[in-house]
């Protein structure tokens, strides 16, 4: 079938994969940072250039594009920034986030629109931001984009059509990932007034051919892309140990919720990701890490001195507020302790223990809604530390697959690319990534009976947080 590429275009990086197009095998990789400012697109196309510049490309047939989602990229009639990329992260927005929800008649108005409630990162509340605070250059927007949609036009020589996917377009807070349409008139709830925006194309369809031939396909943001590049499927989970954590899974349709915990995105075959994030992960071991004079490395090693469920003591993890359940002004809180349970190695594990709760309540709200779960795949540097992966299979309740260090983002793209190559059908069966598999095993019955223990403090220190 030939040679595809996979290029993964982060908020500070370009990765390249250059693989075999039929057995998925890696041929060539490449990398570069952003030279400029993280916010500038002609950053992400340098770089681009740079990872590609040692030959890389030479022998590929086809390329796909994953890249940080919900940046809004705002360019006027001539095709031209209007000022620097809005990126995912911009925390500027919150405000602008929180009155556009209020504009549409509140967050389960916003639910049923599109499956999400405006947040920050969306890139519907970007041009609320921008129409409240930049109006000189809102004026001037004819035209959206994100960085996957800028990219991918840009690799085609910007030609008159403008494509986006279904995956990047069910971010932005004016697509449905349910009704697989735009709503504009959210567009011009925000801006104001109607824009152009990119077409949606389907997960096989190519965007179009390079001036130099090459093919390059739909593209999608890095979430759809590393879940294409795992090779998840129905049945399986993806809890991400970031600073904040994120759970996501399969799904034959598209989910909403009307408080907004679910964010209903839209996957890179076809299928649904249903998004529930939590803002407390990696935070919650760094914080006791440091409470307790230690790394990440020293936390794990003192909370496998202690038990499951950590002497009875309960850490509710809600550091910075929380969002699943809907708790933006609370804090966390250590419940049970006793004079012997008050030692570091309890401290320690309850630590592990009150953050992967928080993540299964996460998973727990997608069970709630009849997606199936037999198997999570933990992501993140924190997936390596022995008392995480000690405790997650029991209190997740499932088989956890821990994957190698890879650029599954990157990854994605390269199989899209593949199987734009071959018209549609089935997607390329690429080997699926070598995995550690921890079962719960004898400690299954232990780690219900801690998740328990989380729950009771919980449901008594905020009744009804879950409905």
């Amino acid at each position: 079938m030939g040679i595809v590429a996979g290029l993964d275009s982060s908020a500070e990086y370009t990765r390249i994969v250059v693989c075999d197009a039929e057995t998925g095998a890696v041929l060539k990789q490449g990398y570069a940072e952003h030279p400029a400012e993280r916010d500038d697109p002609q950053s992400w196309l340098m770089s681009l250039g740079r990872a590609a510049g040692a030959g890389q490309l030479a022998d590929v047939t086809a390329i796909g594009v994953s890249a940080q989602q919900q940046g809004l990229v705002a360019l006027d009639a001539t095709g031209q920034h209007v000022g620097p990329a809005l990126l995912g992260n911009d925390r500027r927005v919150q405000t602008a986030a929180a009155d556009l929800s209020e504009a549409l008649g509140g967050r389960e108005a916003w639910a049923q629109a599109v499956g999400a409630v405006p947040q920050a990162a969306h890139p519907v509340s970007k041009l609320r931001w921008l129409a409240r605070n930049e109006p000189e250059a809102a004026q001037r927007v004819t035209e959206v984009m994100q960085p996957h949609d800028w990219l991918v036009w840009q690799l085609l020589g910007r030609p008159e059509r403008r494509t986006t996917d279904r995956g990047d377009a069910s971010g932005t807070g004016y697509w449905s990932a349910a009704t697989g349409t735009y709503r504009p008139d959210l567009v011009e709830l925000a801006l104001g007034r109607q824009v152009r925006l990119p077409d949606v194309l389907g997960p096989a369809e190519a965007a179009g051919r390079t001036p130099e031939g090459l093919l390059i396909s739909a593209g999608t943001g890095e979430t759809m892309a590393a879940a294409f590049g795992l090779g998840v499927g129905v049945g399986d989970a993806v809890v991400s140990l970031g600073a904040s954590g994120s759970v996501f899974a399969v799904h034959h349709e598209a989910l909403s919720e009307p408080t907004g915990m679910i964010t209903s995105f839209a996957d890179a075959t076809g299928m649904h990701l249903p998004v529930v994030r939590t803002l407390n992960a990696v935070r919650v071991l760094r914080g006791t890490a440091e409470l307790l004079g230690t790394d990440l490395d020293g936390l794990s090693e003192l909370a496998l001195k202690s038990t499951p469920g950590a002497s009875g003591m309960v850490l509710l993890p809600y550091l910075e507020g929380e969002r699943t359940p809907e708790l933006p002004h609370t804090a966390g809180s250590l419940h049970g302790m006793r004079r012997e349970s008050m030692r570091p190695e309890h401290l320690a594990r309850a630590g592990v223990e009150g953050m992967l709760c928080g993540l299964a309540d996460a998973l727990d709200v997608l069970r709630n809604r009849g997606v199936q779960v037999r198997r999570v795949f933990l992501l993140g540097a924190a997936a390596d530390l022995p008392a995480v992966r000690a405790a997650a299979p029991g209190l997740f309740g499932a088989q956890v697959l821990v994957p190698q260090p890879a650029d599954y983002a990157a990854l994605g793209a390269a199989r899209q690319a593949a199987w734009a190559l071959t018209g549609g059908g089935a997607p390329p069966a690429w080997p699926a990534p070598e995995c550690q598999v921890l079962d719960p095993g004898e400690e299954g019955p232990v780690g219900a009976a801690v998740r328990q223990q989380f729950v009771t403090v919980r449901e008594q220190a905020y009744p009804g947080a879950f409905g």
